[in-house]
């Protein structure tokens, strides 16, 4: 029994050095992004916001979010960098294979008291 405590303090102490050790690890890539930004960079912010690069400052940064709209923004909240993967082909759409319709449902009734369905489901003609 005298074993028991430490045991405990053990099992609670492990899990939380290995927790802050990942969050330290994730801290310093997020650094090391923030500090290797470049003109032209898309970008995602903590907020949630899409832009790209057109100025750096010290502490600051100036996204381009619509064309003309740049706003100035703390370099602390850039979370990623977003890559953009090249397309297949040249890049056009083939408009004449996208479907404008509406796929047809059909829904199954039943009595919802003696657990009948109303679940709308996908034809499948």
């Amino acid at each position: 029994m005298d074993f028991l405590f430490p045991l405990l303090i053990l099992a609670l102490l492990v899990p939380m050095f290995l927790g802050i050790r990942r969050q330290k690890k994730e801290a310093a890539k997020v650094t090391v992004l923030q500090d290797s930004l470049s003109v032209g960079d898309r970008i995602l912010t903590t907020a949630g916001l899409h832009g790209t690069v057109v100025a750096l400052g010290d502490d600051t940064i100036d996204l381009e979010i619509a064309p003309g709209v740049v706003t100035t923004w703390s370099r602390l909240v850039v979370r990623e960098r977003i890559v953009d993967s090249p397309l297949e082909g040249d890049g056009a759409i083939d408009h004449e294979s996208i479907s404008t319709e509406a796929p047809a449902t059909d829904t199954v009734r039943g009595d919802r008291e003696n657990g009948g369905d109303t679940t709308p489901r996908l034809n499948k003609d």
